[in-house]
């Protein structure tokens, strides 16, 4: 599903060459920066077109009104945050050691909210939620659901109930601490909140799907470089076997292949 399966179903006109669709990504991409500027309610149509460097005539091919152009927004950050779920949800990312993991996750939430489409829907979401169509409160079940089935995978022996559990804490606080990031415009505390994200899950979740838990990723040792499985034995150190990574070439111990 591409960015615009959902998004040509709401456009009054449905842009049929590629400068169209990149017509109508600039202008949703100029009223995500009018909508954080002056606020949605203060935002006009005619402050879109002139961000978005196009006629107002050009706007209204597409959208009949500001309600419209948002409506849009939602389903652009919908589709783009089930692309994320996608990306993540694979063997390659799921069997990784857990911080390693949650680090793939955070990324790849902070490129998605680097997006000025994005970052407006979510900081909206939790300010001005009268204003929505398409997004509700469902979608944040839904995000849960997605941890909580990664979490099983990691971790066959947990429960339903408890996968159910942790993931709620953990996409609460986490979108709780990213609103606090994108409402920060100190760009080094930002990226300081960002890195407690990740410490904070990997704390939490440590007993629970940790590597020494995670029977997935216990069936293989894996570089921790590379995540190859071709390994040789290269002696021991301290009392811990050595690997050499036949890929990478990195050698590691027995310790850090399976942490």
């Amino acid at each position: 599903m591409t960015d615009q399966s959902h998004l040509s179903k709401n456009l009054r006109r449905q842009p049929k060459q590629e400068r169209g669709k990149e017509r109508v990504e600039k202008i949703l991409d100029a009223a995500a920066a009018v909508f954080d500027e002056v606020g949605y309610n203060a935002a006009t149509t005619h402050q879109i077109a002139a961000k978005a460097g196009t006629a107002i005539g050009s706007v209204y091919q597409f959208f009949a009104d500001k309600a419209a152009i948002f409506n849009a927004m939602e389903l652009r950050h919908v589709e783009r945050v089930k692309q994320f779920w996608a990306h993540i949800n694979t063997p390659e990312i799921v069997q990784l050691p857990l911080r390693p993991m949650i680090h793939a996750l955070i990324s790849s939430a902070v490129e998605l909210f680097e997006q000025p489409v994005s970052r407006v829907v979510f900081v909206q979401f939790y300010t001005a939620r009268d204003m929505f169509q398409s997004i509700d409160d469902s979608m944040t079940q839904e995000a849960i659901d997605f941890l909580a089935n990664i979490l099983q995978q990691r971790n066959s022996s947990l429960g339903q109930a408890q996968c159910d559990l942790l993931a709620e804490v953990c996409v609460h606080s986490s979108n709780a601490l990213i609103l606090k990031a994108l409402h920060t415009s100190d760009q080094e505390h930002r990226q300081r909140l960002t890195q407690q994200i990740e410490d904070l899950l990997v704390s939490y979740l440590e007993p629970h799907v940790g590597n020494d838990r995670a029977t997935n990723v216990m069936k293989v040792m894996i570089c921790p470089h590379c995540q190859s499985e071709r390994l040789s034995k290269n002696g021991r150190r301290r009392g811990k076997q050595c690997y050499l990574c036949k890929d990478c070439g990195k050698q590691f111990v027995q310790s850090l292949a399976s942490a």
